[in-house]
């Protein structure tokens, strides 16, 4: 597998990727940090881990597709 195939910041899916790592980051964070209940704890982990999921599902659609080649088109000829 080539890494390189996960940097494609051309597709959505890419952006998606980041979005739920980053707000992955954010729920682990606020649950350190943010004096919560049981059940904020719980949720805040569950939608942490929901976003991993989905984050690596983004990335394994991102690994099997073949990256976008830039279009070379000629301009139109006058």
């Amino acid at each position: 597998m080539q890494w390189r195939r996960l940097w494609q910041p051309r597709k959505g899916l890419f952006w998606m990727m980041l979005g739920f790592n980053a707000l992955s980051s954010v729920c682990t964070w606020a649950m350190r940090a943010l004096p919560l209940n049981t059940v904020g704890l719980l949720l805040l982990a569950f939608i942490a881990l929901l976003n991993v999921g989905f984050g690596l599902l983004a990335a394994w659609q991102l690994m099997r597709d073949e990256p976008q080649a830039p279009s070379r088109e000629s301009p139109p000829a006058p």
